[in-house]
This record gives C-alpha cells, sequence and structure tokens, in this order.
C-alpha cells in the first residue's frame, strides 16, 4: 500500500487516453521494464547502503554524482509541481461551475502560486501534520474516484453506449505513424517515478528475500487497476479531439455525473481529487528538500544560510528557495498559448530530470555488487545485472524520445520543443549541482550528521 500510495495520481490518465485502448500497452511496458527493475534494485541497494541515493551513487560512481543524482530527484520537483497544480487549477474550475477556466493561463498561474505557497505553509508546521494529509489523501483523492470513475464508465457502456474510442483488439496497440506518435509513453514512466523511496522499508520485512519482490508484483497490479481503468473510461466517453491534458478527468465525470443525473456531485469529486493531489504534493515538500539538506550539511554543499531548519526541524529555506523559482515557472502558464501544452512540456522536464538520477542509481548499483560482493544486505536483487541493464535501456530511451513532441502537438517546432526541453534540464537538473560541487568551501560541512545545526528563526 506504500508503493501504491506513492506513485501517481489521476492527473496522469488524460495524456493517455488519448490512446484509448493502446493505453493499456503504454501502462503495462513501463510497469515491467522500468517499475520491477526500479524497485527491485532500489530494495538491494536500501538494505546494504543506507542514506538514499547519495549515498548509493556516491559509493557506487563518485560524490559529485551522488549529489547530482539527489539534486535530480529534488530538482524534478520544480517542474512537477507547476504540472501537479495545473491539475489542480482545473478541477477546482469545476467547483465553481467554470470549466472555460480550466484553459485560462493567468488563472493557473494564480492558482499555481497561491496553493504552492499555502503548502509550504503546511509543511514547515511539522512532518505529523504532513503525514496524515499524505495518508489520507491517496484514500480520499486518488483511489475513491478512480473506482467511482470506473463504475460510471462500466454503467455508461452497459447502457448501450459507444465508447468514444474504438475498443476492439485491433487497437490494442498504438497506430505507428512515426516517433513522435508514441513520445506520450514517456509520461508513463513518470507514473511510476519514485517508487524507489520506499525501499527503505526492506528490512522491516520477516523475509525480506521472499516477501518484497511478492509485495512489489502485488502494488504493480493494483496501480495497473488503479490508473487503466479510470484512463479508459475517460477514453470512453471524451472525444479524443476534446480531451484536455489537465482537465480531462473531470470532463469524463461532469459528463458522467450529468448523463445519469447527478450532476451535482461533480464539485464534491472536484474538492476530493484537489484535496488528494494537494495531499500528494504537500508529502513530496519535505521529502528530497531533505535528502539535500542531510548531504549539504554531510559535505558541505550548501551554504549555511540553507542549512538552517526551522522550529520543527522543516528546511523551510530551501523549500522557500524552490519555491521562488516554481512562481516564475507558474508565470509561463499566463504566456504560453494553451494550459495543456504548458502542462506537458512541465511534465516532460519533470521526467527527463528524473530519468537521470534512475540511469545514475543502476550503473551504481552493477559498480556494487561487482566492487562489494560481500557487503551485507538483507535483500539481494535476482539477476542484478539484467534488471539494470533493462531498466537502464529503458531510461535512456524515454530520455531520447522525451525530446520530440507528442504528435497531439504537430504545430510545434521540433527543434525548438527539443531545445526547450534541454534547457530547462540544464538550467534546473544539471548546472546547479555542478556549481554547488565547485563553490563549496570546507566551513560549510557540518561534524557527525548535521544534527548541531541550529533551527532558524523564520523562513
Amino acid at each position: 500500500m506504500l508503493t501504491v500510495g506513492s506513485v501517481g495520481y489521476l492527473g496522469s490518465a488524460p495524456a493517455l487516453s488519448v490512446y484509448g485502448l493502446a493505453s493499456v500497452f503504454f501502462y503495462v511496458l513501463p510497469a515491467f521494464v522500468f517499475l520491477v527493475p526500479v524497485s527491485l534494485v532500489a530494495a538491494e541497494l536500501a538494505s546494504g547502503w543506507p542514506g538514499g541515493v547519495y549515498n548509493w551513487v556516491r559509493q557506487g560512481i563518485s560524490a559529485p554524482m551522488g549529489l547530482l543524482a539527489v539534486w535530480c530527484q529534488f530538482a524534478q520537483t520544480t517542474f512537477y509541481y507547476p504540472a501537479l497544480l495545473a491539475y489542480v487549477a482545473s478541477t477546482l474550475a469545476y467547483v465553481i461551475n467554470d470549466p472555460g477556466l480550466a484553459g485560462n493561463g493567468a488563472y493557473n498561474a494564480v492558482v499555481i502560486v497561491v496553493l504552492f505557497w499555502g503548502g509550504v505553509l503546511v509543511c514547515s508546521r511539522g512532518q505529523a501534520l504532513v503525514a496524515r494529509l499524505g495518508s489520507g489523501g491517496t484514500l480520499l483523492g486518488t483511489l475513491v474516484p478512480a473506482a467511482i470513475l470506473v463504475a460510471l464508465g462500466v454503467a455508461y457502456l452497459v447502457q448501450g453506449n459507444h465508447p468514444a474510442a474504438p475498443m476492439t483488439a485491433g487497437h490494442l496497440l498504438p497506430a505507428w505513424t512515426g516517433l513522435a506518435s508514441i513520445v506520450l509513453v514517456v509520461n508513463s514512466f513518470f507514473t511510476y517515478a519514485g517508487i524507489e523511496v520506499n525501499a527503505v522499508h526492506v528490512d522491516e520485512l520477516r523475509n525480506p528475500g521472499r516477501d518484497y519482490p511478492k509485495s512489489i508484483f502485488l502494488a504493480m497490479a493494483l496501480v495497473l487497476a488503479v490508473f487503466i481503468g479510470p484512463t479508459l473510461a475517460i477514453s470512453w466517453v471524451i472525444p479524443v479531439a476534446r480531451i484536455s491534458f489537465t482537465a480531462g478527468v473531470m470532463q469524463a465525470f461532469q459528463s458522467l455525473f450529468t448523463r445519469f443525473g447527478a450532476g451535482f456531485v461533480v464539485p464534491l469529486i472536484a474538492i476530493a481529487l484537489a484535496a488528494g493531489a494537494l495531499a500528494g504534493m504537500i508529502a513530496w515538500l519535505d521529502g528530497p528538500s531533505e535528502g539535500l539538506l542531510r548531504i549539504g550539511r554531510e559535505q558541505g554543499f550548501l551554504p549555511p544560510y540553507f542549512q538552517k531548519v526551522n522550529g520543527q526541524g522543516i528546511e523551510v529555506r530551501i523549500i522557500a528557495a524552490q519555491g521562488a523559482v516554481i512562481t516564475l515557472i507558474a508565470l509561463l502558464y499566463a504566456f504560453i498559448p494553451g494550459v495543456s501544452h504548458a502542462y506537458w512540456i512541465f511534465a516532460a522536464m519533470a521526467t527527463q530530470v528524473y530519468l537521470i538520477m534512475y540511469v545514475l542509481m543502476f550503473i551504481a548499483a552493477i559498480r556494487l555488487r561487482r566492487a562489494q560482493p560481500a557487503h551485507p544486505r538483507s535483500y539481494r536483487a535476482p539477476a542484478l545485472g539484467l534488471l539494470c541493464v533493462l531498466g537502464g535501456v529503458s531510461s535512456v530511451a524515454a530520455l531520447v524520445i522525451g525530446f520530440i513532441p507528442p504528435a497531439q502537438f504537430g504545430h510545434l517546432n521540433p527543434l525548438s520543443y527539443a531545445v526547450l526541453i534541454l534547457a530547462g534540464i540544464l538550467a534546473i537538473g544539471i548546472l546547479p549541482p555542478l556549481l554547488m560541487d565547485r563553490l563549496r568551501k570546507p566551513g560549510w560541512k557540518v561534524a557527525g550528521d548535521g544534527s548541531a545545526a541550529q533551527p532558524a528563526q523564520g523562513p
């Protein structure tokens, strides 16, 4: 259940619903070539080398590469939050009964800024509140709405209505019209991103070698059910040309509830979805930033100013600095024509940055197995080399595909799109850790685990 709760949200469903029945392929393929390798490899690393992805890559490759890995884990959220909050903005538009706002860039920019800084305020109150909101949000904002949407979709078909997208066996695989026709598969990889964070619990199992693989495959089945069902339901009731990448879930709910004479429920569903997505964002706010804080203290990568925490032990200065960048990104929503396009661009950037971390993780795992074969670990991944090759090749392939604009954005210049994605990766994913490594000073390093650092008096 920890694994199910940590991956994806319903906002990722519309981007793949444009493929109709072929969307199943785009969920299942990354599950086997990405989700399984990441889960099993991360379990071995977590059971032998505590400290998360930074320590794994530092031990397996080098300290600078370890910094790059953890920074990518942190920086991907800089792109992820605007994409997630754009989904929340489009959902809230249905609460005030004005779906047209979902495509308004200025509205999305305002909502992104207000909700992000509201999340920072909540996060600053401590981890206990964050944990309660996160656990409740998974049930309220993902599992329950997903079940309702699938049930309504099935009822729609049982009534004899024809699905908007073909559901015959001939449509199980996506039509091949060139490489751009499968670019949205990158979005599927991001659905499973973050799966490695739960590998730290492998030592808590009675028999890690037997129980962890079983839990992963069970979680994979549940994740596939949670996401495939709603994605298909959207494709049943909304024609491809009308599906919005940000508002697709609410488009389907509104269409189905209105058809069954329960349109008054739409605002309630919208509130639940928004609350669930916000709870997920809040839960992520403190995770990667805390990892960066620990590394900054232990290795001296961060200036003392950013090593300070508030009275609740939260690294609010790091989060606030990230928030300044996110605010600038949010403003772009007001200037980029078509909110769906902006949503996809930022989601693609988030995926690209995160995939860099996974490539480094797979390389480190192979090197550690060869260099430290006797190192104690409570779980050993079967066929580790094959898993790393499979996961690494899949990650690199997704990286390459991510530079190609989707077929649905045929009017975009491919070169301009690729340059935009590359610029985003370099600006936030690559250059900062390089500068942090070059500019760090011996006096910035905190002795021991860094617990001696003093709390900040304010944000």
